[in-house]
């Protein structure tokens, strides 16, 4: 299974990123193989619906599940419409979330923001 973190830094010491449309990268994990690559999030910049765009790049990475600490509406529909599973992170850890994941113990993210529109910062 495919399951992508937003992250501070290229690095499986880092920490979860509290924003998933304007992290700065993504983690892809692979459940199975253990393998993780790093990319960078190429809709951070977007003056507006980075949310969306994030998604878009998720979806198309063919990902089973995005971890993150909250995710808008909008975003959440894309990746929902595609089949990616959203779940809650439970800490800032990279490690513990996916040790928590592999072994069931995340939480399907209920609460889906309407979404930062024109946020800034």
């Amino acid at each position: 299974m495919k399951i992508v973190i937003p992250v501070d830094e290229k690095s499986i010491e880092s920490t979860v990123c509290q924003s998933f449309g304007r992290t700065p990268y993504y983690l892809f994990y692979d459940t199975e193989g253990g393998t993780s690559e790093f990319q960078d999030n190429s809709a951070a910049a977007s003056q507006g619906g980075a949310g969306i765009k994030a998604a878009q790049l998720i979806v198309d990475e063919k990902t089973d599940a995005l971890l993150t600490p909250r995710c808008g509406e909008n975003a959440a529909q894309v990746l929902r419409g595609a089949g990616v599973k959203i779940y809650k992170t439970m800490n800032n850890s990279i490690k513990d979330n996916i040790e928590a994941f592999k072994e069931g113990k995340l939480s399907e993210l209920k609460e889906i923001h309407p979404g930062l529109h024109n946020h800034r910062g």
